[in-house]
């Protein structure tokens, strides 16, 4: 049976992240991706949001990984040229009885480290964004856009050159703990090809896929694997160009952030995403869900034409809670949580998992591979 160092589950955004950061302390890591090719599920179906750590609860990991990753992200794009831009946002209310709430949302911004909000009159909002209709704002200038697939292109290329490898079509079928080591049993999806590797240090960060594959590792205590549930979230477009320059958000909504309003690299916007609790893995997204979206952003943007808006996308979240749940916080165990040596579950890691990739990709690496080769 080979062996190596590092093996990482999942070539998504995180996984990347974490394969990079692995190989740059000396490890020689393997990233097994089941699909045909990178970042096919949740890091390429979401807003493509850089966010600024507001929303959190103090002290969660979301809040101590967002701030700090935000910077990293930052200073990553800038170093490797990824497609960025610091456009800044906008908390909107849209009446009064909603201004209270973007209180809440600023003092919450300041116990995270995120405290760079500025509050705005109806009149300072409009003289940023003339289109917007809202009684009370807040500007978030540290929240911005990123070409995600760009950044997992530069992601990849970084733990290749320090001697990581990558297989597609590469699914998990089971592992087992034993002897101080995690055995995989994996099969070629093309092929049918099966193949046995083992490595002491293990991660397993295939999102909407990770709890299906910690429930095959034997010798791990099934209490330590939560039940997991999908949020998809629809996105629609607007016909031609909207007439704002920087994101804008209602307050938020339970189980998300409402639908916003994003921009992409471009300047197209889109708007996002609802919540539809699924059981399967279907992106198809119903144009019939689009005609309850007008109201919701006429609420800020009202001179939305009727049939403006077209389906573009969907994404699936995986999250630990469920409708009318408070939203969970990440789940990273590693051995003080389950006991078991040299393995890492990454379990809901959704937004803000992008912003906060380089970040986890750090927290995951301490405990794992404390000391650089």
């Amino acid at each position: 049976m080979d062996h190596v160092d590092c093996i990482v589950a999942g070539a998504g955004v995180i996984g990347l992240a974490i394969a990079r950061e692995m190989a740059r302390r000396g490890m020689d890591t393997l990233i097994l991706e089941a699909e045909n090719a990178i970042g096919t599920g949740t890091s390429s179906r979401n807003s493509e949001v850089i966010h600024a750590g507001i929303y959190y609860p103090a002290e969660s990991l979301k809040a101590r990984l967002c701030v700090p990753g935000r910077e990293k992200l930052y200073r990553y794009c800038q170093e490797r040229a990824v497609p960025h831009a610091r456009c800044g946002k906008l908390i909107v209310a849209t009446d009064a009885e909603q201004e209270p709430v973007l209180a809440s949302i600023l003092a919450n911004a300041s116990a995270c480290g995120a405290g760079d909000l500025a509050p705005l009159t109806a009149a300072e909002a409009r003289r940023l964004e003339p289109k917007l209709r809202c009684t009370a704002a807040l500007l978030s200038p540290a929240t911005g856009i990123i070409d995600s697939h760009a950044l997992m292109l530069a992601l990849l290329g970084d733990a290749e050159e320090h001697g990581a490898a990558l297989s597609l079509n590469t699914r998990i079928v089971c592992g087992r703990i034993e002897g101080g080591r995690i055995a995989l049993d994996t099969v070629d999806s093309t092929s049918g090809e099966r193949f046995e590797i083992a490595t002491t240090r293990f991660i397993n960060a295939a999102g909407l896929g990770a709890t299906a594959l910690a429930g095959a590792l034997d010798g791990l205590d099934p209490q330590f694997v939560p039940d997991l549930r999908y949020a998809k979230g629809n996105y629609f477009s607007v016909a031609g160009r909207a007439p704002f320059s920087r994101l804008v958000y209602p307050v938020p909504e339970p189980g998300g952030l409402g639908v916003h309003l994003t921009l992409d690299l471009d300047g197209v916007a889109r708007f996002g995403p609802d919540v539809e609790w699924t059981d399967q893995l279907d992106y198809r997204v119903d144009p019939t869900r689009g005609e309850r979206f007008y109201d919701e952003i006429r609420k800020y943007w009202p001179d939305l034409a009727d049939g403006s808006l077209q389906p573009a996308y969907s994404g699936i979240r995986p999250k630990l809670s469920g409708p009318g749940e408070a939203n969970a916080d990440f789940v990273i165990q590693d051995a003080a949580v389950h006991g078991v040596e040299g393995l890492a579950n990454l379990f809901g890691i959704e937004s803000p998992g992008l912003t906060s990739s380089l970040a986890i990709a750090d927290h995951v690496a301490q405990r794992l591979a404390p000391k650089a080769s």
